[in-house]
Formats: C-alpha cells, structure tokens, sequence
C-alpha cells in the first residue's frame, strides 16, 4: 500500500492544493496493498433475462485467475444478506437467476493482473433465456409489462423516515401523494389555467475518477479503501454481506476524484468484497469511465404540470405529477421521486397543492442521487411554465416571479421549514451580477432568461467529529466526510481555525477513517458544511471549556477567566503554554485535550428534527448567443446569487457554484444517455458530450448572500448544489425585458431564430417553435411535449 503522505500543516484554506497540482495526493484508484489481485467484471449483454448457465471453468483454468464469482457463490457468504439497497432491499451482489439491464454485473474475475482478468472475462460464456423489456417509464407502467422485480422487500430506515410505498405486482417502485387546500375548487375558480408536460433525459454523473474500491477480507475483518462518498452506509451493508461486525469493519476514504452523487450511497463496494472474500486475498476493481457509464446516471422524468392564476396574476394552485425512470434498481429513487415533486412547487407560496411522485422500474442503468436529487427536473418544469404563464398573461418574466415569490418566512409546503431565505433578493442579485459583467460589442444575436429554484435537502442531521489539541499545540480535525473536491477538509479546517482561534498552519485534517472518526451518515445533500462543520464547531467549543477548567485548577481563578491563545492560554498572569499547563496538570509533558462533537436531532433545541434543515437555492440569469448560419448556441455571460448564511471559504465556494453551473450547461445542451434495442449507444466519452472549457460561459459573476441565519457554523447553510437548478429554463427562457427594455426586440428574435435552427446540431432534427423551445401540446416538438436534452 502506498506509505501515507508525511502529515503537513500549511497556511492555505485547503491544503490538498498543493498534493494536487504536484500529484502527490493519493486518490481511491492510487491505494495499492500488498499481495492485491486485480479484478474484472464481466456484465449482461441483454436488457432482462433469466440466466440459464454461467461455465467458468476456462476462465479458472487460464494461469493467473485466482478467483471467478457468480451469482452461485452467494447461498456460501457468510453475512445474513446477498442483497442489499438504500430504501428497497433489491441489488443482489452480482446477478442472482436474472439480469436486469446492459450492464448488470454477472460474473467477477479476479487475478494477477488486469490483463489476465480481462482475458478471463472473454473465456466465461453465459446462456440467457430473454425476457420482454422496458426502457421509459411508461412502457414500464403498461398493463402487461414484464416485472423487473418479482417483489419488493422495502427497508424499516427509508432515507430519513418512513419506508418507500411500492405497488406490488407492478414496476412501480414509488406512489406517493399530497395535497393541501381546496385544489379542484380552484382550477375550477381560476380566471387562467396552465397544463404543460414536460421531460429530462437521463445523464451521466462523468466524474474524472471512476468507480473503484479495494477490498480485504480475511477471517473476522474487512478492510477496504473506497472511492465512495459514504463510507459508514459502505461498512454496514459489507458487515451484513460478509458476517462481520461493524466494529470489524474498516473503510478508508482517500481522496475522491469527484461524486456528484453517484458514488453516494452504495455501488461497487460489496461486489468487490464479496470477491476478495473468494478470492482469500486483497482485490482491487477500477472500473472504466465506459464501466462507471454502466452503473448509475441521473433520473429522467415526466413532469406534469397543472397551474391556476387569479384575475391579477397570482398563482392560486398548482397540481404536479412527476414520474421519474429509477432503472434496474431502486437506489435513491423513491426519494428523488419525491424530492422532484417538491422541488417542482419552487420558490413559491400556492395555497393549494396537489402533489404526485411516481417511480418506476425500468430496464435501464440504475438511477442514482445526483446533484440536487430531483431538483434540475423539477425546477426545469416549472420555472419553464413560469415562462410560458408569463407571455401568456403579458407579464415580465422578472416582475411575474417576484409577484408571485415565497416572503422570507413564508410556507412552500405546509408541513415542512418555512422558506429560509429572501429570493426576491437573490433574484435581483443574480440580474444584477449578469449586468455587471462586460458587455459583448459584437453584433450577434442574443437572448437573456432568469429563472430560480429551490430544493430541501434531505440531510439526516447525524454526524459527529473529534477535535484534538495536541501538547506542542498542533491540532487534528477527525471526521468521515468524504473529499469529492468539494473542499470539504478545506472547510473544517476553517472552523476549527475561527472556534479555536489558531492559525491555519496548525491544523490538519485527517483522512476519513470509519476505525478512527465517529459516525457520519454520508457525504451528499450540501450537508457537510452544516453537520459535520457545525460537529468541529461544537468539538472545539469542548476544547476551549476543558483548557478554562484544567487553567482554573492548576493556575487558581474562574475558569472564565482564561482564554486559548496560540498554543497557550492566556489569564490573569500571563500566557502558559499548552505543554507546560499539561506538564502541571500531570506531572509531566503528557496528554492532549481531545473535544467530541455530535449533532442529531435534538441540536439546536431540537429545532433540528423540522426537515429541512435549511433551503437551498439558486437563482440564475445568463444570455446566449445564436450563430444564424449553423443555429449553435453559445453562453456568454451568466449571473448567480446564492444565499450561503455565512462563507467559510468564498474561492471555493464561488467554484463550487460556478462548477454546478457548467454541469447544468451539459444536461440542457448536449448531454443524454441514448438508448436503442436496450441498450446505451453513445456510453463512451467519444460519443457522450459534456461542456468543455470552449463551451463554458465567456464570463460568470457569481454572488453569495451572507444573511448569517444558517443552522450551520457560524450560521453558515449549505451551498454547491443550488446553482444548477436555473440553468435549464434560464438558458431555454425566450427573453428577459427587464433586464433592459433595449434588449427586448432582439432577445425575442434572437429566440426565434435559435428555435429554427436549433434542431440542426443534435439529435433531434425537427425545427423547435421558439427559445422556451421544448413547448406544450400546444406547440407540438418531437413528441409534442417539452423535452430537455434536445435544444442542441
């Protein structure tokens, strides 16, 4: 195994910058471990069969193959489970009697060397008997459709409460309702009435790094080294699969070369335990980007909307209908189902709401949390029929929103947190940051949109962190939240420098370890800065008490009367230094003061049981350019505001926004997994186009909002995840007259002339209507619904 790297402390908020940029940083894919064979994964070539026959024998007999696993293995594990799932109990560790997708992992190899295991995966032949298939949701949920699953075995922890809601005997993996107020009385009262249907295709997470783990089991333990961002969610599954106590079981999480979302939850890890428990020795398993293509994507969804305005343009009730393709199995599914249903009401109080989720089965690659779950379909929908409504009525798309815009402090949804943050403010703001950007002096045609978008992170308030001061001073911040670039070690060194008042050079962050760092549900719902910054906080707090109380005793005097200076507290006869308070309180140069923090929902008095605990935002507002002769498209300059409660590391916190930006660039222009017979024709990254730097906005101003009322440290919420939300219907809005009533005319012909030229440089070849471009029924494109993923 790669030796650790030498601990050093640095003055900059992140001190993985340097390992970086030098290549010194020792990644999930880096891990080696002596006597480590490699494995391969030989995957279903069919979209739904049952496995007649699997014959291994010439792949055992090839010199160099230690271990080949197969679904026969499983009956011989030694764990209580062979299957396992976040909110339905429904992925086998390797195909059981049947697969489900292209891609369904059937037989693993492991052996000296990658070669020789992927040589091996060629020698293995496999009999299937085909089953009929079904690759969107609605062929899925037609009578008659072949069941993907035989039945639903759901978990007791479903996400944060409750249990997912299955229909039995159907794909149906999801069936939940809402509804509050008078919603059929007012349709039936309403001076307007909207009904638009709109659509998001499935999209790759394309991380740099893709999914790897390496696994060692030997007899009462299992250590392993993920490239996932929830290494606690990780050892219990791997405890209940391979019979080993949690306490036994160990997962390191070097740095991750990033997530998204789809290396949350569970993904590779048992497969490849349960191979290193085979193969008796360590196994290590870096899969392709082609492979990582093959494991999880983004939901697609069909959203359905139903909106009443009054006579003076306020929106009086609202009717969502969201049906979400969650794949071969269940993952994060019945929660983004939900999630996209919530998320689709935005930032906006409606009296009266009827909301519908529904997710579905399908033959497909698994869907999978990614980047705001739910929240870029969602927002999609309705910020895009915000605009539709707003033409309709002759309204200003700006003045429109903000009429209609939650107050601070106002319900979106009755039964959970009231709005947290003033989006009439950050909406302006995010005008504002475009205005201020340099104005392009060519003569090109263009268009400007806004939109804004709200999403409740379902963040599992249980986290902890140990905080120690050491006698020379120095400190180290434990904890297992995951770096998946976010900058998350970054972070905690931040808090701990502000609670402890030390300066960032003695500092440092250690490298998630479920043996060393208390208990962290997970790295995921921008809730790392929140739970586990607001645990250092509170560790550190703890410190500070023990150093005033040992003070105290050994110096005389109140506790109050002492404080933590640079490595020494500091009192009424001046300052002592950590070591010699230590060697008083002793009797020698020995011991540390070690600072515990938990949050779970009784923190904050118990204000942290209300969900969310914060909302995360974003509001948007960029302007394109359309090249006439070919109908290419072009960002030029975006606007963003965020409401951040307080910035712990404003670089890094403007990147995170600005990166979630581009990504949203790739799911509105270019990006979609394409699917013909069953399968995926474009999974390679010659044919899977996402933005490069030629395709990123010319200028991006982002601005963050420091309202300080954050749950978090400092009153700090959680952010990186709120900027994707308006980049779809803000690129797809037609034109923005309030950015400049000059620039009317033009957006609007700069949108029409983008909707006729815009079918030419992507798949679908059929001339869009305008900018919103993905229109109603009412104006008929493709399938005569608004279809994301297709404006290129």
């Amino acid at each position: 195994m790669h030796a650790p790297l030498p601990l050093t402390l640095h003055e900059e908020p992140r001190a993985d910058y340097l390992q970086k940029v030098t290549g010194t940083a020792v990644y999930a894919s880096d891990v080696e471990v002596p006597g480590m064979l490699h494995g391969k994964i030989l995957r279903s070539t069919v979209p739904h069969a049952r496995i007649r026959r699997i014959d291994v024998s010439a792949a055992l007999a090839m010199p160099g193959v230690v271990a080949v696993l197969t679904g026969d293995d499983l009956k011989d594990l030694p764990g209580t489970e062979i299957r396992w799932g976040l909110s339905l109990r429904d992925r086998p560790v390797i195909a059981l009697d049947k697969v489900r997708y292209v891609g369904d992992p059937v037989a693993a190899v492991a052996a000296v060397d990658e070669g020789t295991a992927e040589e091996a995966l060629d020698a293995i032949t496999v009999d299937y008997d085909t089953l009929p298939y079904a690759t969107t949701a609605q062929e899925a949920m037609a009578e008659g459709a072949a069941l993907v699953h035989d039945d639903m075995d759901r978990l007791k922890d479903y996400y944060f409460r409750g249990e997912a809601a299955p229909v039995e005997g159907t794909n149906i993996f999801q069936q939940w309702q809402y509804a509050c107020g008078d919603v059929d009385q007012a349709f039936s009262s309403a001076a307007r009435v909207f009904e638009d249907t709109f659509t998001f295709p499935m999209v790759f997470h394309y991380a740099m790094e893709p999914h790897v783990c390496v696994a060692h089991w030997k007899p009462g333990s299992l250590e392993i080294w993920s490239g996932g961002q929830t290494p606690t969610a990780i050892q219990r599954v791997c405890s209940e699969i391979l019979g080993v106590p949690l306490a036994c079981v160990r997962v390191h999480s070097p740095y991750v070369g990033g997530g998204f979302g789809g290396k949350a939850s569970v993904k590779i890890d048992p497969l490849v335990a349960a191979l290193s428990w085979k193969a008796r020795a360590p196994v290590r398993v870096c899969l392709t980007i082609a492979e990582s293509m093959l494991t999880c994507r983004r939901l697609d969804a069909e959203i359905s909307l139903k909106t009443a305005v009054d006579g003076t343009g306020r929106i009086v009730a609202k009717s969502i209908r969201a049906v979400l393709n969650g794949g071969a199995y269940a993952d994060t599914g019945p929660a983004i189902a939900i999630k996209a249903a919530i998320r689709a009401i935005g930032p906006y109080h409606i009296p009266n709401l009827r909301l519908e989720a529904v997710g579905v089965y399908t033959n497909t690659v698994p869907g999978a949390a990614f980047r705001s779950i739910g929240g870029p379909q969602a927002v999609w929908a309705t910020e895009s029929q915000m605009d539709i409504m707003a033409s309709a009525l002759g309204r200003d798309p700006v003045e429109f929103r903000l009429a209609n815009m939650a107050d601070k402090g106002q319900t979106i949804k009755p039964d959970l947190r009231p709005l947290d943050v003033d989006m009439r403010n950050s909406l302006r703001k995010a005008v504002a940051a475009l205005e201020s950007l340099p104005e392009p002096t060519d003569a090109r045609r263009r268009g400007r949109g806004v939109a804004v978008g709200v999403s409740d992170p379902g963040i599992v308030p249980v986290g902890g962190a140990i905080v120690r001061l050491r006698a020379d001073g120095s400190i180290n911040v434990s904890a297992n939240t995951v770096e998946i670039g976010q900058g998350s070690r970054g972070v905690l060194r931040i808090i701990a420098h502000k609670a402890l008042g030390q300066p960032l050079r003695r500092i440092a962050v250690a490298e998630p370890d479920t043996l060393q760092a208390p208990y962290d549900w997970g790295t995921g719902a921008s809730r790392s800065t929140v739970i586990i910054g607001l645990a250092v906080q509170m560790a550190c707090e703890d410190i500070v008490r023990q150093v005033q109380e040992t003070a105290a005793q050994v110096l005389g005097g109140s506790p109050q009367a002492y404080q933590l200076g640079e490595s020494c507290v500091e009192g009424p006869g001046g300052p002592l230094s950590i070591l010699d308070l230590l060697r008083r309180f002793n009797g020698m140069a020995a011991g540390e003061f070690l600072g515990v923090g938990r949050v779970n929902s009784n923190t904050h008095n118990g204000d942290f049981k209300l969900a969310p605990l914060f909302w995360e935002t974003g509001a948007g507002a960029c302007e394109i350019e359309v090249d006439e002769g070919t109908g290419a498209i072009r960002v030029m300059r975006v606007g963003g505001a965020a409401d951040l409660g307080h910035v712990i590391n404003r670089k890094a916190a403007e990147g995170q926004d600005e990166g979630a930006m581009v990504m949203g660039l790739g799911h509105t222009l270019s990006e979609e997994y394409v699917y013909e017979d069953g399968q995926v024709v474009n999974g390679t990254l010659f044919d899977y186009k996402v933005p490069t730097m030629e395709d990123a906005p010319r200028h991006v101003a982002t601005t963050l909002i420091e309202s300080g009322d954050g749950p978090g440290p400092f009153g700090a919420r959680g952010g990186g995840e709120g900027a994707i939300l308006p980049v779809a219907p803000a690129v797809a809005q037609r034109a923005l007259p309030r950015l400049g009533r000059a620039h009317q005319g033009a957006a609007a012909d700069a949108g029409a002339r983008l909707a006729r030229t815009a079918g030419c440089q992507g798949r679908n070849q059929q001339p869009m209507r305008d900018l919103h471009g993905f229109q109603d029924r009412r104006h008929p494109a493709r399938d005569g619904r608004s279809t994301l993923g297709h404006l290129l």
